[in-house]
Parts: C-alpha cells; sequence; structure tokens
C-alpha cells in the first residue's frame, strides 16, 4: 500500500537522522563535560533522592510491568476496534524484543557506570563506548541504559495502533517519548548512565519496532473491528 511504504520510508529517515545526530553526539564528548556538572568528586548528591532512586527507577520499572500486563489482556480480550488479536500479540513481541535485546547488549558491555569512574569516587577510567572490547578498570555491564528501554521499549505499541487511531497512537508515542526522556534524566542524575546511554536505547527501540511493524504490518484491517452498518435493503 502506497501509505505503508511511505511511512517505512519515513520511520527510516527518522532512524538514519536520528543515528547521525547520535554520532554528533559521540564526537562532541558532551557525556562527561555534562555529567562533570552534577557529579562531585564524592560521587552524585542525586544517587539515592527520593525522586530519581524511587519514583522514577523503581516507579518506572512497576509502571512498565503494569503496561505490558494491560496489553497482554488487550491482545486476549480487546479493550476497542483495530489490530486483529494477532497483531496485538506481534505488537506484543515488538515491546518484548526491545526489553530483552537492550538489557542483552548491556550484559556484554565493558562500559562501566559514571558511578563507577575513579573521577567521581570509583575506581574506573573513562572509556567511550565505542571503543568495544577496551575495559576501563570497572565493574562494565553499563551500555546502553537498560532502565530507559523501560519505555522505549513500548514504540512498539505506536507502530501497531497508528493506522487504526492516528491520533491515540501519537498520544502514545508523546507519552514513550515523555517517560523515556524522565527515566533517562533520572538515572542519569544518579549518575547510573551517561546521557547518550539513554539517547542509543531509543534509538535500538524506534529501530526493533520499526523493523518489527515491516514484518507485520498492522494496517489491514483487524479482526476485532466495530460492526458494520448493513447498507443494503430488506428483501420483501
Amino acid at each position: 500500500m502506497p501509505h505503508a511504504l511511505a511511512a517505512s520510508r519515513r520511520d527510516a529517515s527518522i532512524a538514519l537522522v536520528a543515528l547521525l545526530m547520535l554520532l554528533l553526539w559521540e564526537a562532541s564528548g558532551l557525556d562527561l563535560t555534562l555529567t562533570r556538572w552534577i557529579a562531585t568528586p564524592q560521587g552524585f548528591p542525586w544517587r539515592d533522592s527520593l525522586l530519581a532512586s524511587h519514583l522514577l527507577h523503581d516507579g518506572g520499572r512497576v509502571l512498565a510491568w503494569a503496561v505490558l500486563l494491560l496489553l497482554v489482556v488487550d491482545a486476549f480480550r480487546p479493550f476497542a476496534p483495530g489490530p486483529s488479536r494477532k497483531q496485538r500479540a506481534q505488537g506484543i513481541a515488538m515491546v518484548l524484543a526491545g526489553l530483552v535485546l537492550v538489557p542483552l547488549i548491556k550484559r556484554v558491555s565493558a562500559t562501566s557506570c559514571p558511578w563507577d569512574l575513579a573521577e567521581f569516587g570509583g575506581r574506573a577510567t573513562y572509556v567511550p563506548h565505542w571503543l568495544i572490547g577496551v575495559t576501563d578498570g570497572g565493574p562494565g555491564h553499563c551500555f546502553p541504559s537498560g532502565h530507559a528501554v523501560a519505555s522505549f521499549a513500548f514504540f512498539g505499541v505506536y507502530f501497531l495502533w497508528r493506522h487504526h487511531r492516528p491520533r491515540a497512537a501519537r498520544i502514545v508515542l508523546i507519552a514513550v517519548l515523555g517517560l523515556g526522556i524522565a527515566f533517562g534524566w533520572g538515572q542519569w542524575v544518579r549518575g547510573a548512565h551517561f546521557i547518550s546511554h539513554t539517547l542509543w536505547t531509543a534509538w535500538l527501540c524506534w529501530v526493533i519496532a520499526a523493523l518489527g511493524s515491516r514484518a507485520w504490518p498492522a494496517h489491514r484491517a483487524g479482526g476485532f473491528a466495530a460492526p458494520a452498518v448493513a447498507t443494503t435493503l430488506p428483501v420483501r
């Protein structure tokens, strides 16, 4: 369909532009510069704060699981007309792909968190995370952001609904971006992640959802739709 093809091209363009901006960010060295603004040689004052640690971190994790549970219920008993049950299940698969892939990358990463750096009271030296395989003397396993994925993984919900309920899908997109930024900010001020860690998580989740929408198009008529109104006259 022409509309679906145009949407796919737009998705790819967004991913490409975002990648170029990410590379510019990496080249700028702003990760360390901005982190120095909020840190001290003894660590990060916001590390255990109520807002960043408990509300945005712990509360964000609970919120993500609650939304995922609602999506599962919706796949079995749809709340509103739109995608078929199969398509809703495929949308959940896109969300889960992000929730699984990003932590897997994080698990094998040699990059340590800002709070592990000697400059901020730890023992590691700063090594850019794009120097793959170069250790920094710290515990590693800190790139990309595993917490921001609790929001950005739900890009898949936007892709699932955008052809059925465009306005609602845009609201979902704004909410996902807003919460992802809030979660990323919380982890940044705690010293748990550099800003780029959150940006890469957002980019990865967008690409995963965009590829998933190409593999499982949701623009076709769904299996759960509003009842059609009869337009033929009864035979007498």
